[in-house]
């Protein structure tokens, strides 16, 4: 069923910190209800917004890591495209901001 999906580690890791992350704001919402709060983003925002809006854009980060991989390499006399790690380490950090200051 899952044939077409490149199932390698740091995909499997991506989605379960997903996982992981929505059990934890289902948790954190049941003991704690969220209010809407302004913050650098546009708009006013609960923490399921942030949530959704950070995933959002983990996901462009590491896709567009991911499809400069080997044009990096070339830019930066790399002898193979840098590892996706970096990629997940930074969009995970990125969430991290846009959930706290967002």
């Amino acid at each position: 069923m899952f044939e077409w999906m490149a199932w390698t580690l740091p995909v499997a890791v991506f989605f379960g910190c997903i996982a992981l992350m929505l059990v934890g704001m289902t948790v954190w919402e049941i003991r704690s209800p969220t209010t809407l709060r302004k913050g650098w983003l546009p708009i006013a925002t609960t923490r399921g917004d942030r949530l959704f809006i950070g995933l959002l854009l983990a996901a462009y980060v590491n896709l567009v890591f991911v499809g400069l991989g080997e044009n990096m390499a070339a830019w930066f006399g790399l002898e193979a495209p840098p590892s996706v790690w970096i990629s997940f380490v930074v969009s995970m950090v990125l969430l991290a901001l846009l959930m706290r200051k967002g």
